[in-house]
């Protein structure tokens, strides 16, 4: 829905300053994608105790959230038009994303598009984050959708595995990384303005 990689980045760095730790941005591009309580003890190496991994997790997203309300957060182009058009066809949308709840909620919020969701299944929802397909599988439980009738829109490669793994169709979205990052999703977009009803519909057939 949006790129949000700067605001994470940026907060990730603060916390790192905050607790004299190191990030470089090999470290946060391979986080990207992941779950805090994956991305703190084995991507960035900073704690392996499960009490700090957590308060650490908590502080970075509130960090975020601050972030995200003093300098704004813009809809990727074609987001909200597609999410309108998907809600006004009667198609269940839910996010399924690696980021807490809230965080989800206040990006929601801040870019007016509250209420155009059935609902969210976040990092505080799953015990295995992407590649493992829990978050999307949950996502289509709250769909009421079988996982094979089911189209997750990605911009990592984590996520797009996950969506492999969980057996639904996939659109690689070249905001964020290049394709040959991506792996293979069923169809590649530069943006979701490419997107339609009729296009995702197609997948299927």
């Amino acid at each position: 829905m949006v790129d949000s990689s700067s605001h994470h980045y940026l907060s990730w760095q603060q916390l790192a300053d905050e607790i004299g730790k190191s990030l470089t941005e090999d470290q946060f591009k391979e986080s990207f994608g992941q779950i805090n309580r994956v991305i703190i003890p084995d991507v960035f190496e900073w704690s392996d105790d499960e009490e700090e991994i957590e308060r650490l997790g908590d502080r970075k997203e509130e960090l975020y959230r601050q972030i995200v309300r003093e300098k704004g957060l813009d809809p990727l182009p074609g987001v909200r038009q597609l999410v309108e058009s998907l809600k006004e066809a009667g198609i269940p949308r839910v996010v399924g994303t690696s980021s807490a709840k809230e965080n989800i909620r206040t990006a929601l919020e801040v870019m007016g598009m509250d209420g155009l969701f059935d609902g969210i299944v976040a990092s505080e929802d799953v015990k295995n984050g992407k590649p493992d397909p829990e978050v999307f599988l949950k996502a289509a439980g709250l769909a009421s959708l079988p996982p094979e009738r089911c189209v997750v829109l990605e911009d990592s490669h984590h996520g797009l595995q996950a969506a492999d793994s969980g057996g639904m169709k996939s659109v690689g979205v070249l905001t964020t990384h290049p394709r040959e990052k991506l792996g293979q999703p069923d169809l590649f977009v530069n943006d979701l303005g490419e997107l339609s009803v009729d296009v995702l519909g197609s997948l299927f057939e």
